[in-house]
């Protein structure tokens, strides 16, 4: 690989820059991919600009890539299906009569505690949370921005905390390629360590329970309020009006069923296929795969379940098929662009400078501070919370041996910087994930949760201080 030093940074910060200073997502993305490879063709605009329509075509060589993008599109279907039925109306009214949710904090627990309970796969999560708890937080004035943040800092936290899932497979084989001899043994003594995920999980939850929000969410919470405006003047949901406004068709009753059938096929199928996947092994499975397979059978569920209640005809049941996955187009095109921005981080060699470039003599006590701040730096600019462990555990591993650190809090240091990254730059797919399944303004979702994310941050940086000098 090609070593751009310091030059290879300048895209992804360009982007992320552009992109909350413009509110225009796709623009700065854009402008970030082809920086990246005009910086490739040496400086070459018009080779960088080839080359950058390249990089977003490759993005569909990459079956995991290809996977995420249709998954995700087809959960505007899923939404469409509900909505249409009745499914939705049915089960917000059926909530509210038995007393399930009856207020702003109540309604918060339950998206929380959806969130945190599907601990199997990260985008599982945020579509079932968001598709559940969206209808109720529309109808008690809550903010699209609250419901992003709250499936956001469910997501990717929990599922490196509770690791019996992709996520600890992934880790566990990295761990194993740099030659620890209990890999999961060590993951698990990293649990404890795991302040960023540990926090950011406990944070979600004060700020529900106090109905206390600062920042910019503060003033989004006001607008609903105040204003009834579920979105700013000018926000551009990354989900069409057409499907979350859809209105249930005339005259089919109100069933909770017709919601709960999809999504909870979904839920079920997601760890049957990993087994199937795994060989076996539930821990090995793919979640790709998984999750593309789970959300068909939820589909495939639902679809005859309305036909067999002779709710919708087939050609109905197609177009409003049509209707979901159209709506969903501008999540696609993003997850696209983000996906061509990662690959032309990693054809620059960002994460490696980056990581390189702080490999330098510090006192063993700063060390896990400044492996989480790297992996922090690494993980927001390049949006892949794997990624980040990748290019960081096979740096921070030899470190354990050679200086004699704590393995578990080290390894940490590596995840809950990686998570970080995960759960809040705006070119992650979870975060993008998370705006699409609130139907939030991508940039709105990513300003109100950065002071959250930070303050995670920031009290995950004085902890690995701490404990870097007590064991």
């Amino acid at each position: 690989m090609d070593s751009f030093g310091w030059l290879s940074i300048l895209p992804p910060l360009l982007a992320i820059f552009l992109a909350i200073k413009t509110k225009h997502v796709y623009l700065s993305l854009g402008i970030g991919i082809w920086l990246g490879w005009t910086i490739v063709a040496q400086g070459n605009p018009l080779a960088g600009l080839i080359r950058s329509v390249d990089s977003v075509i490759h993005v569909f060589q990459d079956a995991d890539n290809t996977r995420v993008i249709i998954f995700s599109a087809l959960i505007g279907a899923i939404i469409t299906f509900s909505q249409y039925s009745g499914g939705m109306t049915g089960f917000v009214d059926w909530v509210t009569r038995r007393g399930i949710v009856r207020s702003p904090r109540s309604a918060q627990l339950l998206a929380w505690f959806l969130g945190f309970i599907i601990f199997i796969e990260s985008s599982i999560c945020v579509l079932v949370s968001g598709a559940v708890s969206r209808p109720i937080f529309d109808r008690l004035k809550i903010s699209r921005e609250k419901l992003s943040y709250i499936l956001d800092s469910t997501s990717a936290p929990k599922c490196i905390i509770v690791p019996f899932n992709a996520w600890g497979a992934f880790v566990i084989g990295l761990l194993a390629s740099q030659g620890v001899e209990s890999p999961v043994r060590v993951l698990v003594s990293s649990m404890p360590f795991n302040f960023y995920a540990l926090f950011a999980l406990a944070l979600v939850l004060i700020v529900v329970l106090t109905q206390k929000d600062i920042g910019p969410m503060r003033e989004a919470e006001r607008r609903v309020r105040e204003e009834n405006k579920l979105l700013r003047d000018g926000a551009e949901p990354l989900i069409a009006d057409e499907v979350v406004m859809l209105p249930a068709k005339p005259g089919v009753p109100l069933r909770p069923v017709n919601m709960i059938l999809p999504v909870g096929v979904m839920v079920g199928v997601m760890p049957i296929a990993l087994f199937i996947t795994g060989q076996g092994n539930l821990m090995e499975g793919s979640g790709s795969v998984s999750v593309l397979w789970s959300v068909l059978a939820g589909l495939f569920a639902g679809a005859v379940a309305y036909r067999l209640q002779g709710l919708m005809k087939t050609k109905e049941i197609t177009d409003i098929f049509m209707k979901g996955v159209g709506g969903l187009v501008p999540l696609a095109s993003l997850m696209i662009l983000a996906f061509a921005i990662g690959d032309t981080c990693e054809a620059l060699g960002t994460g490696p400078f980056v990581a390189q470039a702080a490999k330098a003599t510090l006192p063993s006590g700063l060390i896990p501070a400044v492996v989480f701040a790297i992996s922090c730096f690494i993980a927001f600019s390049t949006g892949t919370s794997w990624g980040t462990f990748a290019i960081m555990i096979p740096i921070a591993v030899p470190m354990i041996k050679i200086i004699g650190l704590h393995p578990g809090l080290i390894v940490a240091a590596v995840l809950g910087g990686g998570v970080f990254g995960d759960h809040c730059s705006p070119i992650s797919d979870t975060t993008i994930i998370a705006s699409m399944a609130a139907a939030t303004d991508h940039i709105d979702h990513v300003r109100t949760q950065l002071p959250y994310a930070f303050t995670a941050a920031g009290l995950s940086l004085i902890f690995f201080l701490l404990f870097g000098y007590l064991v």
